[in-house]
């Protein structure tokens, strides 16, 4: 009759040994591993660079070139890029501020630029449709456009005039007319007062 797995000697189970410095603890030993980096490692273009520095300054927000230029990395990767390097920052900047006023003249554009559009409405015969200019969609596009440049740039494009003046300027000088009016009623009153003496 031939042998099973049951028929089989019985060996001794092992008991696991301790790990070196973890005496006591059954645990085996782990060697701290570092965690895998995923994605491909950005490399900085100083090409890509200028590309998305005259784009920005043609007033297209960035995630849109990135999203739209094949190669191009992530908008996350050239916030990376920003801060690494001062140069890069400083350019961006520059070249954002510069598509601010692209943004600003595009507003005057669409003032300027009729849109046509249909126009349908429900009459008692039906709809009717219209051909018209589309005013309230380019007010909203002049709108959208005027409150992100008062968000993005709001000593330049804000509506709300400050009191502290203008940077760099001697501070504003204010003066209290009540206290010189009352303080002048007080002297009229005591002169009034001495010369009826």
């Amino acid at each position: 009759m031939p042998k099973t797995i049951k028929d089989a000697p019985k060996r001794p189970a092992k008991t696991p040994k301790p790990a070196e410095g973890n005496e006591g603890s059954l645990a085996p030993k782990k060697n701290p591993v570092a965690p895998k980096k995923t994605g491909r490692p950005s490399k900085y273009d100083p090409e890509i660079a200028r590309i998305i520095c005259e784009q920005l300054s043609e007033g297209v927000p960035l995630r849109q070139i990135c999203r739209d230029n094949d190669g191009f990395p992530a908008w996350r990767t050239v916030y990376d890029w920003m801060g690494r390097d001062d140069a890069l920052s400083a350019s961006i900047a520059r070249a954002r501020d510069i598509g601010y006023d692209a943004i600003a003249e595009e507003c005057l554009l669409i003032a300027d630029t009729p849109q046509f559009g249909q126009k349908q409405v429900m009459t008692d015969e039906g709809t009717a449709t219209t051909i018209e200019d589309m005013l309230g969609h380019r007010k909203l596009q002049i709108e959208t456009r005027l409150k992100l440049l008062a968000k993005f740039h709001p000593t330049k494009y804000g509506d709300k005039l400050g009191l502290h003046g203008v940077d760099g300027a001697a501070p504003i000088k204010t003066e209290d007319t009540n206290a010189n009016k009352f303080l002048e009623v007080i002297r009229n009153m005591e002169m009034t007062k001495r010369a009826g003496q």
